[in-house]
This record gives structure tokens, C-alpha cells and sequence, in this order.
């Protein structure tokens, strides 16, 4: 796979072709993920639940999440690099900007910030400064205690019209790309015809621009927990090896049979 960057991500979505997006932790995995021709690798803050054993990603810091970019970013294989800005690390413009220098300076290619249009002088800012952005909308994980648990967003008009305008904001503000966590597909399939940026699934169904998992789910390495967005590409026995795995997820969201609409919300 050739280096990928904001043009060739941007030439997918014009192009119509789905992107593919894993979380990645460390070196080993990294290396691996990349191999397999995902396009896109995030070093999410989901490593505090999945890495460090938390119950959400409150707990991350931005040394955690500059520790395990830095590991990632060493084995990379060519994929654009996100990694997340972590809870309260970006309550004011200063502050944003002196943690997403030290994600870019750790190897990452993009930051990514959860949150609406209240973020957007911080989005200004950072692109003026050559930090390029990926928002995130829906659930929004670090803010769980506030949204009453990890449920769907923008089940009623007036919350779905409310990311609907946060979407549109953060664009205008100059975001690259912007993830949908947990939304109906309907607002996902609006928001993504509405967008000229990439949007990146995660129980958002079909219809968006590309896909995320954490690697972890995707691979069934945690137990009985899967969230109804979450397949398991290791059930197929045709599968024995993780590089299989990871290339099935690959095939799955580039010809669009993951997600079906088992994994999806309406």
C-alpha cells in the first residue's frame, strides 16, 4: 500500500470507494494492520478500556496517548496515523494546541477531538497552524457520564438536528474528517451527503465514507463483550491467522458487506 495522506483519503471518499479504518495500540499490531491495506489507523483513547483495563476513557492522559503513538507510529506500514486528543486536554485553544503538538510530535499524522460546534475556534486553530483534524460526533466516549451511559445518539429531530449542525460546523471550521459513533443510519447516509469531508462509521451502518472498529472487538479478543456494531471476523473458519482477519475486515468494508444490518441502528 502506498503512504496515504489527507489527498489520497479525500480522493477515496470522491472516488466512492470505502475506507478502512482499525484502531492500533502498539508495534506488533501496527505493523500487522498496516500490512493488511487499512487505510487509516487511530491510536484511540479506547486504549484505557481496552489496554489498561478502565471502564471508560476518562482515565487516559496525554502521556498515554503520546507513549502508544509513539509505539504505532515506529511499525507503520504506510497508514495515515489519528490519534486522540484525550479527556480535558483541549478545554481551551492553548491548551489544545500544546497536546497536539506533542500527538504530532510523537507521529502522528492527525489529531482527532470529540465534540461539536463549541470546538470550532480550537479546529480553526489548529489547521492554522498545519495540525489537520479529524472530529468525532455521537456517542462521544469521553463524555459518557454526561450522555447517562454508552447509548445511540440522535434517536429524536431535535438531537439528530443538532449533529446535523455540529457536522456541517466542524467542517466549515476546517476538520478533515469527522467520525459518527452510534447515530441511526438515516442521520449517518444525511450527514455523509451533506459533508464533502470523509465521514468514519462506528455504528453508524453502511453509509458513510468508511469504517472503524477497535481492533480488538474485530478480532473477538474481548470475551463476551461486543456492542451490536462489532463482527468478528475470527467466527469464520475459513479465517486462521490475525493478517487474515484484518484483510477480511478490509474486503468487508471496501465491497460494503460489513456492516450489515444486523450492526446497525435505525
Amino acid at each position: 500500500m502506498k503512504k496515504q495522506t489527507l489527498h489520497t483519503i479525500q480522493q477515496l471518499k470522491m472516488n466512492g470507494e470505502p475506507i478502512a479504518v482499525l484502531t492500533a495500540y502498539d508495534a506488533s499490531f501496527s505493523k500487522l494492520i498496516s500490512e493488511q491495506g487499512v487505510e487509516v489507523m487511530l491510536v484511540g483513547d479506547s486504549l484505557g478500556m481496552v489496554m489498561q483495563g478502565h471502564q471508560s476513557t476518562v482515565p487516559v492522559t496525554i502521556e498515554d496517548m503520546a507513549y502508544h503513538t509513539k509505539c504505532v507510529a515506529r511499525t507503520n506500514q504506510g497508514s495515515l496515523l489519528i490519534s486522540d486528543l484525550s479527556y480535558m486536554t483541549y478545554a481551551t485553544e492553548e491548551q489544545t494546541l500544546a497536546n497536539a503538538a506533542l500527538l504530532m510530535q510523537a507521529g502522528a499524522n492527525m489529531v482527532k477531538l470529540e465534540g461539536g460546534e463549541w470546538l470550532c475556534p480550537s479546529i480553526k486553530k489548529l489547521v492554522e497552524c498545519g495540525i489537520p483534524v479529524c472530529a468525532h460526533l455521537g456517542l462521544t466516549p469521553q463524555s459518557v457520564d454526561a450522555l447517562g451511559g454508552f447509548k445511540v445518539q440522535g434517536r429524536n429531530a431535535e438531537s439528530a438536528e443538532k449533529i446535523l449542525k455540529d457536522a456541517l460546523a466542524v467542517e466549515k471550521a476546517g476538520a478533515h474528517m469527522l467520525v459518527l459513533e452510534c447515530v441511526p443510519t438515516e442521520l449517518a447516509e444525511k450527514i455523509t451527503e451533506q459533508l464533502t469531508i470523509p465521514t468514519i462509521g462506528i455504528g453508524a451502518g453502511n453509509v458513510t465514507d468508511g469504517q472503524v472498529l477497535v481492533v480488538q472487538d474485530m478480532l473477538g479478543l474481548n470475551g463476551d463483550f461486543r456492542p451490536k456494531f462489532v463482527k468478528n471476523f475470527f467466527e469464520d473458519h475459513a479465517i486462521n491467522s490475525v493478517q487474515a482477519a484484518i484483510a477480511k475486515y478490509v474486503e468487508s468494508v471496501k465491497n460494503r458487506s460489513f456492516p450489515g444490518e444486523q450492526h446497525q441502528f435505525n
